[in-house]
């Protein structure tokens, strides 16, 4: 990226190495590059949009990654903001097509609306995941038979087919955390989400299974906040916060709606949603007691099978 120097000129930036990711996080770091150049070189998003014969508003989406890239419009504004060699251009215009590929998530468009597809792209591509949960298990962490549940009761009236395609699409994100190099996943839950009954005893059985299976896995980590700490940090209801590799990506905060998310990515709110997992983590049952827990419940579903 170009820098200024100390009498402010302009200085070449440095080669980009391509980063690593899901074409979600590709698009956002190409973005977070071109809103650098841009503010660096003290040019507006009117006059940014004006060279590539677009609005402002397109070309603040393209800074947040959440529109595909053309090769003439990053040019255009590459040119714009004076990086005008091959060897400054190439390590940008490079990663366009790697930007625009769809990832297997989009084989479950039918069932997966455009708010969660993006949560699924940087979920691909984190390093460390932290989640938060007061009323399900975490959607990496859910058997079959509990998702199906989770499924039926979030869309009472969808198919046979529609449940199994969105079942299938959970299943198909666990992936993630028996691939090489995987994200670490650490996962507080309220005790509450061991004791709700979805799909039944047998399906809450499988389900601890499910989970003590999971904690085998070096990368994953659950700890269980019981029912005697009463308030507790998190009042506001179940986050995630996600966490890169990549130096350009900040850390993100997700929260689920209903019909919609949420997605910080402002440090201060960060910084808030870090300091409360850390006071949960610190409230919950240390990890050495968690196995515990899970079987202690388990044996309760057990007896009324």
């Amino acid at each position: 990226m170009i820098t200024p120097n100390a009498d402010g000129r302009p200085v070449s930036p440095t080669p980009m190495a391509a980063p690593r990711g899901s074409s979600t996080v590709l698009r956002i770091v190409l973005g977070a590059q071109l809103r650098r150049l841009r503010e660096q070189r003290g040019i507006t998003l009117e006059e940014a949009g004006h060279s590539i014969r677009a609005s402002h508003s397109k070309v603040s989406r393209m800074e947040h990654g959440r529109v595909s890239f053309r090769i003439r419009d990053v040019a255009d504004l590459l040119t714009l903001y004076g990086v005008t060699s091959d060897a400054e251009r190439e390590p940008l215009l490079s990663l366009i097509e790697k930007a625009n590929l769809t990832g297997w998530w989009h084989n479950y468009n039918d069932v997966l609306p455009s708010w969660f597809e993006t949560y699924v792209g940087l979920e691909e591509s984190a390093a460390g995941i932290r989640n938060y949960e007061v009323q399900f298990v975490p959607g990496l962490l859910q058997s079959e038979g509990y998702a199906r549940a989770v499924v039926r009761l979030g869309f009472p009236s969808a198919s046979s087919e529609e449940v199994d395609r969105r079942v299938k699409l959970r299943m198909a994100r666990q992936r993630l955390l028996h691939r090489p190099n995987p994200p670490y996943l650490w996962a507080v839950l309220d005790e509450a989400v061991l004791r709700r009954p979805l799909g039944g005893a047998r399906a809450m059985c499988e389900q601890i299974d499910h989970i003590l299976e999971a904690l085998e896995l070096p990368n994953v980590t659950v700890q269980i906040v019981p029912f005697h700490v009463g308030g507790h940090a998190a009042a506001g209801g179940p986050f995630s916060i996600l966490r890169f590799s990549q130096p350009d990506l900040p850390d993100v905060v997700y929260m689920e709606q209903l019909t919609s998310a949420v997605y910080l990515e402002k440090r201060d709110d960060v910084d808030s949603y870090l300091e409360v997992m850390e006071r949960l983590c610190i409230e919950a049952e240390p990890v050495t007691r968690t196995r515990e827990i899970l079987l202690e419940v388990r044996e309760g579903y057990q007896r009324r099978l």
